[in-house]
């Protein structure tokens, strides 16, 4: 019984190192500050033409200036097509009369960004762009944003991830500023990582950029939570993974409501934990048997879990170990469990003081062992009853 225990309690330890060695990596390599030669994306490559499409479900409040930052940056021939989805109110209207072109989709059955991504694609097919920019209606493209994806996408004839940050609102408490950090470490540290190793990456929902043939043919109607992760790891298994390119910023702005905020990031984590379980086996297996280093990467990066959760796990994975010890199992376990906490706690540490100083400062990064226990409720709801039906974020009725 004794033995048994023993090799249960390292068994749990080295599978968790797996992640954690994936995550430290990430964080390593994208500390450094300077650029390589070839990072960038050049001026001179040529500007395929493009169709910026933009979902937006009940985004009256809010469209018009994500609007304004695409218009600004197209050029003659490009189009922006707004699918309003599912709208009961304005958001078709506001749409209109900042002159993007607007399709209305009403199906009360099928529920989901994937539709009326779905949707905005048969309706392109007409006059098919060469480039998609997906962006979303709550968000605002940084100077040059448009061109920058447009070349890169033309260039590797892949899909092209922007940076995406959300910011927390002025005046945010400490969860939020807590939750703006992890969201750097996400979608910017991580990536950056692995882009320096030549690596792909997750898609992150906007600021995505498609071939017109790959947008064309891909599994988008689908009600999926995390229908970026999903139609990622599609791509990736298709042979066409996406690629990082930070050079290009799309932003967003979190909730100013807690509950905003909390269902927001109950969907976003939810659903990851659920496409690491039902995805991930199947994409490693295929990433082996097929000698896929690309896809392999995005199986490593996909098992990464939310940092709160990784965390969490490494400290109960110790708290059990520390038991084991003093009951008098071999100390193996409980080392591998402690150097895991070690290793998470120097990226954690690497990741603020190269990227998120301005996020929260070092005192306040000691509070966030609060904010991993104020999560405990998110996983536990999902352990007995995990999310699986795509649900509209919460979004602030005005703006300053």
């Amino acid at each position: 019984m004794m033995a048994w225990l023993e090799h249960v309690l390292l068994a749990t330890a080295i599978v968790l190192m797996v992640p954690v060695g994936v995550f430290t990596l990430q964080v390593l390599l994208a500390a450094p500050g300077r650029r390589r030669a070839t990072d960038g994306v050049s001026a001179t490559l040529r500007r395929p033409g493009l169709a910026v499409l933009m979902p937006a479900h009940d985004e009256a409040v809010g469209i018009a200036d994500a609007l304004q930052t695409v218009r600004a940056q197209l050029e003659a021939g490009d189009r922006l097509l707004v699918v309003a989805d599912n709208c009961s109110d304005a958001t078709a209207r506001i749409a209109a009369a900042a002159g993007s072109e607007v399709v209305e989709r009403f199906d009360p059955t099928l529920r989901g960004k994937g539709y009326a991504l779905d949707f905005g694609v048969r309706h392109l097919q007409h006059a098919p762009p060469e480039v998609v920019v997906i962006v979303d209606a709550d968000c605002a493209l940084g100077p040059g944003a448009l061109d920058t994806l447009a070349r890169e996408c033309g260039r590797t004839g892949r899909p092209v991830q922007a940076l995406y940050l959300m910011h927390a609102p002025p005046g945010a408490g400490l969860k939020t500023r807590i939750a703006a950090f992890a969201w750097v470490v996400k979608n910017q540290v991580r990536p950056l990582g692995f882009r320096r190793l030549g690596l792909p990456c997750q898609l992150m929902g906007t600021g995505m950029a498609f071939p017109w043939a790959l947008l064309r043919d891909a599994p988008l109607a689908c009600g999926h939570i995390v229908e970026d992760m999903q139609l990622g790891l599609d791509l990736a298994n298709a042979g066409a993974a996406p690629s990082f390119c930070p050079e290009a910023l799309v932003t967003s702005t979190f909730p100013s409501s807690a509950s905003g905020i909390a269902e927001q990031r109950s969907r976003w984590e939810q659903g990851h934990l659920a496409v690491i379980a039902k995805e991930g086996p199947h994409a490693l297996w295929r990433a082996i048997t097929h000698r896929r280093v690309d896809l392999a990467a995005m199986v490593l990066d996909l098992s990464v879990p939310p940092l709160t959760m990784l965390v969490m796990l490494l400290t109960v994975q110790s708290a059990v170990n520390a038991v084991a010890f003093g009951l008098g199992h071999s100390p193996a376990a409980l080392k591998l469990a402690l150097l895991a906490l070690a290793l998470v706690a120097l990226a954690v540490a690497v990741a603020w003081a190269r990227f998120a100083r301005h996020i929260v400062s070092a005192r306040e990064l000691l509070g966030a062992p609060l904010y991993v226990l104020s999560k405990l409720p998110l996983y536990a709801r999902f352990f007995k009853r995990g999310k699986r039906e795509w649900v509209r974020t919460k979004r602030d009725q005005r703006r300053d």
